[in-house]
């Protein structure tokens, strides 16, 4: 695969900024190029705190939801948490139980079984609430594309809460216009709604739960001390939901990471120390590809419930025992996962798949779980668009991962009358859809990339040419300064 290097654009006036924040021009040079060329945008980049962070209740639906969650709290009536099984829905979840609870809430939880519920709310679940007497549900890291279930649980007379963090969903019209569909829920809270006046559309889940909570705990009383003890569970989310690392959460990751590597929370203790990470300066690699895919591996190959479980967990012993048992799940993954890639490889090798701009593989026998992680490691192989599908218990199911330049949501919008259910990002997305309908999705897809050879081509970025004089223990200790590294935030390649 040929790859294009690109130099990071210069920026002239580092020498100036580099003697007001005592730091090399060199660094300077890399703090801009992250952070913003300004000295306020270095100045933010380098000692924003929490308490730079927009107000929660700037969020639109943010102070209408904890109202009536304050009305559903002094009525008693039973509220139902409902999640997703992915490391962004459990530490939502966690979050949202562990307030509710504290504000004196009657709440409890279900996470979606991914193989038998699929993603987010459904009628299912909603006729099992009503069923066991729930007023109210409160869906955290989806719900936001549910307009047909949450119709349903209104119909049924139930209040319906949707803080979520996903792409608004939209039909687009014969003229080209863009129709918004939100559910009918009483209050929707997710900062990227078009009128949401938050200034920072970026918030993960778990964020956004975590937000809330600051606005319930103000409400009742409760010391701030102990909303700020949930920040490590935002933190984690974030990372693992590879969410830009750059503003708040990047604020919010700088400080959850400290905060967990002394965490009090018997689960993430047992967790690190099952990874050999107990008493060790914790990065966003550790999480992102440690913790994390321990937590993930708990909704993929078993039951996201699990994961919960260990967050919830108020003994050593229970700990240690869920933390090893998915620490040994995530071991199976690895190895399910290098042979489903192994077989993706061989039918791009082997069959016109190739020659494809859009690649969808279907790989029939292969974990629906994994599909989105094998997708993601055949857009890095092949650097096109990919979408894995799989036999789930109802059609196929698949996932998607995307390279700049091809929005998959967009894309996908555009054949939405194939899906049986899709949603997603500009980089990845979830679907379902009918087995008839495999080679169709392939074929349109095909049909309107508008990709052409030079997208295809990886553009790999470099800070700057080194030189060797430069390349001592002061930019050493200066690239610390840029930590935590991830999504927009890369480490420096020279």
């Amino acid at each position: 695969m040929k790859e294009q290097w690109i130099e990071a654009p210069r920026i002239e006036g580092n020498q100036e900024l580099a003697e007001k924040f005592g730091v090399s021009p060199m660094a300077m040079r890399l703090l801009r190029s992250r952070a913003g060329e300004s000295e306020a945008e270095v100045r933010s980049y380098l000692y924003g705190t929490l308490e730079d962070l927009a107000d929660a209740r700037r969020m639109k639906g943010m102070t209408e939801a904890v109202a009536l969650l304050l009305k559903k709290i002094w009525e008693g009536a039973p509220i139902r948490i409902i999640g997703d099984y992915d490391i962004d829905g459990v530490n939502a979840t966690h979050i949202l139980v562990t307030g509710l609870r504290r504000a004196g809430a009657r709440v409890d939880t279900v996470i979606p079984d991914r193989l038998k519920d699929g993603y987010g709310i459904n009628e299912h679940l909603i006729e099992q609430a009503k069923a066991a007497g729930i007023d109210t549900i409160v869906t955290c890291d989806n719900g936001i594309a549910a307009a047909k279930e949450i119709a349903y649980a209104k119909e049924l007379g139930m209040t319906v809460i949707v803080t979520d963090h996903h792409e608004i969903p939209y039909r687009e019209e014969p003229d080209g216009s863009r129709t918004t569909i939100l559910p009918p829920a009483d209050v929707i809270v997710n900062p990227k709604q078009a009128d949401c006046p938050y200034p920072y559309k970026k918030l993960c889940g778990a964020a956004v739960a975590w937000r809330l909570v600051e606005v319930l705990y103000q409400e009742t009383g409760i010391p701030r001390e102990e909303f700020l003890e949930l920040a490590q569970f935002a933190a984690v989310a974030t990372i693992g939901d590879i969410m830009d690392l750059t503003g708040e959460n990047r604020i919010l990751v700088r400080y959850g990471l400290k905060q967990l590597a002394e965490t009090t929370n018997p689960g993430y203790r047992a967790l690190l120390a099952v990874n050999g990470l107990e008493g060790k300066k914790l990065t966003a690699y550790h999480i992102g590809f440690v913790i994390g895919p321990c937590i993930n591996a708990s909704g993929r190959l078993d039951t996201a419930k699990r994961a919960l479980e260990l967050l919830n967990a108020s003994s050593k012993d229970a700990a240690e025992k869920l933390a090893g048992d998915l620490k040994a799940l995530n071991d199976s993954r690895k190895d399910l996962t290098a042979k489903g890639t192994a077989e993706a490889i061989r039918l791009i090798e082997e069959t016109d798949l190739g020659q494809d701009k859009v690649l969808v593989v279907y790989l029939p026998d292969c974990h629906e779980s994994l599909a989105g992680i094998i997708a993601g490691r055949i857009r890095e192989r092949y650097y096109r668009p990919c979408f894995v599908l799989t036999d789930g218990e109802e059609g196929v199911k698949g996932s998607g991962r995307s390279i700049p330049g091809y929005h998959m949501f967009e894309e996908m919008t555009k054949v939405a009358e194939l899906f049986t259910k899709f949603g997603g990002h500009p980089m990845a997305a979830g679907l379902s859809i009918p087995t008839e309908n495999v080679e169709i999705l392939r074929k349109r897809l095909n049909e309107n990339c508008r990709l052409i050879d030079e997208d295809l081509v990886p553009k790999l970025p470099y800070d700057a040419v080194l030189p060797i004089q430069y390349a001592g223990e002061q930019i050493i200790r200066e690239l610390e300064l840029l930590e935590p590294f991830g999504k927009e935030n890369d480490k420096p390649l020279f």
